[in-house]
């Protein structure tokens, strides 16, 4: 039997309304156009559906169980049509996600599981930005949303805090602070440090320890490029650096140390976009992650304690 939608509706209409001319204005059609839709949807079903007088319409029991199923029926198909469009919408939607050496580090894939859960037919496209892009491509404007680690010198950039993880100081191996479990700043001023390759004047002040420094105390820097190639130049022994403590987890290496600082502020990644570009779908991007940063307490707080 194939019973056309059309036919469903105007008798859910007529069945609502209990009279003919009525539901035929509601329906914008002829009245003896719907009369006739009826009767061959009775005619297709096999019953009697309405019981027409020249005063009244009523349900016959046959009708009135099969509109209870007509209704659900009805509201089941608009809510797959609306969820089609829905998802054809989001689909042809893009989330660019730019991100420094880590990301989130281990909360990274929480969050992705979580956005991908809730918005599955959004496209996401991700670039690893080098440390002289310290706003991962925000600047540019190629990223939507971002993971940062601030303080960054603009006032462009909104950034929402996910966590503050330690700041260590790395040397060669063979340095004679390799061997120590933990430096304070004042120890470490006359130290050689290789800082990214940045023109972002709050970056380079606070992973050169700037504020710390006087004329005398300010130490030679080497500029860099990327992480991997700070971790050579100081395994070399031709520099230390200030790295966050993921650094330990995420670029080993056989031939330097890292010694936590015990009296200067973490180092914070945050979730970030620009002020005057703000997106539906980057905004919805740093809802899920504070979500997940409240939910995933363990890992939150092993980024954030990983000398405990």
């Amino acid at each position: 039997m194939e019973v056309s939608l059309r036919k469903l509706r105007y008798f859910m209409v007529v069945a609502e309304e209990k009279n003919f001319t009525r539901a035929a204005a509601r329906l914008f059609t002829a009245q003896q156009s719907l009369s006739r839709q009826i009767r061959d949807l009775e005619s297709e079903v096999g019953v009697i559906l309405l019981s027409r007088t020249t005063r009244s319409v009523e349900l016959t029991p046959a009708g009135a169980a099969f509109l209870e199923h007509v209704k659900v029926a009805l509201a089941a198909l608009d809510e797959a049509v609306a969820d089609a469009r829905h998802y054809a919408a989001e689909a042809s939607r893009c989330l660019r996600i730019g991100f420094g050496m880590g990301a989130a580090l281990e909360l990274t894939s929480h969050i992705f599981e979580e956005f991908t859960r809730q918005h599955p037919a959004v496209r996401i496209e991700m670039r690893e930005f080098a440390l002289p892009d310290q706003s991962a491509g925000l600047a540019d404007r190629w990223a939507d949303v971002a993971f940062i680690r601030p303080p960054l010198a603009t006032n462009d950039i909104e950034a929402h805090t996910l966590f503050v993880e330690p700041r260590v100081l790395t040397v060669s191996a063979r340095h004679e602070l390799a061997r120590r479990d933990q430096v304070r700043v004042a120890e470490i001023l006359d130290v050689p440090l290789a800082v990214g390759r940045s023109n972002d004047a709050e970056y380079q002040r606070f992973w050169s320890l700037r504020d710390y420094r006087t004329e005398v105390t300010d130490a030679l820097l080497k500029p860099t490029t990327t992480n991997s190639e700070e971790v050579q130049l100081i395994a070399a022994g031709l520099a230390c650096t200030v790295n966050p403590a993921a650094m330990m987890r995420y670029l080993p290496d056989a031939g330097v140390r890292h010694v936590p600082i015990v009296d200067v502020p973490g180092s914070a990644v945050a979730v970030a976009w620009r002020r005057d570009g703000a997106t539906a779908l980057a905004l919805e991007f740093n809802r899920i992650a504070q979500l997940v940063r409240h939910r995933e307490v363990d890992v939150v707080h092993a980024i954030e304690h990983p000398f405990a």
